[in-house]
């Protein structure tokens, strides 16, 4: 088999199969006497294998995975292929409480965005006085990557907007009710990005799609990659 015969199946130049085998995705390929590479159905194989790992754990552990195959290190690559797994569960596991926390903020109905009126600029115990908490609370939140206040540039002073009002106020809704801080961090990182919890149900439903997606690819790697281990006998 030529380069072009495994670049064409995956829509990908013949350069980046090269590639690959120089970065040890895929084993060394035989050379003819005039210089040429070999691919064999090992070669295919390893490349599909490469190919669905990419799509289910991203390049840099589909990279490490096949590397650590095709040097005999097996216990390595399936390190690495539980990983993903521990992440996507963990993904799952942020995923319910994220849309649990969202289905309480639809029940509160008056959260997000802060409550009208007095959008002005706050300092850290101005805002703590609205919320009735210690300024400490703050700044335990803060660090937990839920409140990202600007700074007043002569004073060094945190300085509390409209927009950091709102998820402070998410924030102390959703402490109220029982939710801890990573996924209160994760729920603010949401609305941020949404703009509301309406745009959020909509996100969190796209999330969920795409954990589905990599799930399924997941399995599709496993099969790829098992097929490929019939096929190759480790160097070493």
């Amino acid at each position: 088999m030529r380069p072009t015969d495994l670049a064409r199946e995956h829509g990908i130049s013949t350069q980046a199969v090269r590639n690959y085998e120089r970065d040890g995705c895929l084993p060394a390929a035989e050379r003819t006497p005039s210089g040429y590479r070999v691919y064999t159905e090992v070669h295919a194989a390893a490349l599909r294998a490469y190919m669905s790992l990419i799509a289910a754990h991203g390049h840099a552990a589909a990279g490490r995975i096949m590397r650590a195959v095709n040097t005999g290190r097996l216990d390595e690559a399936l390190t690495a292929i539980d990983e993903g797994h521990r992440q996507s569960l963990r993904d799952r596991a942020t995923l319910d409480a994220v849309r649990a926390a969202v289905d309480h903020l639809v029940a509160q109905g008056d959260a997000v965005p802060a409550r009208t009126g007095d959008r002005a600029p706050r300092t850290i115990g101005g805002l703590a006085r609205r919320l009735e908490v210690t300024p400490a609370t703050l700044r335990n939140w803060e660090a937990a990557g839920i409140l990202a206040p600007a700074r007043e540039p002569v004073t060094g002073y945190r300085v509390f907007r409209a927009d950091d009002i709102r998820d402070a106020e998410l924030a102390h809704l959703l402490r109220r009710g029982g939710y801890p801080l990573e996924h209160i961090a994760a729920v603010v990182r949401r609305v941020r990005a949404a703009g509301d919890t309406e745009a959020l149900a909509a996100a969190l439903e796209d999330w969920q799609r795409k954990l589905t997606a990599r799930g399924v690819a997941m399995l599709t790697a496993a099969a790829d990659l098992d097929r490929y281990l019939r096929l190759h006998t480790p160097a070493g």
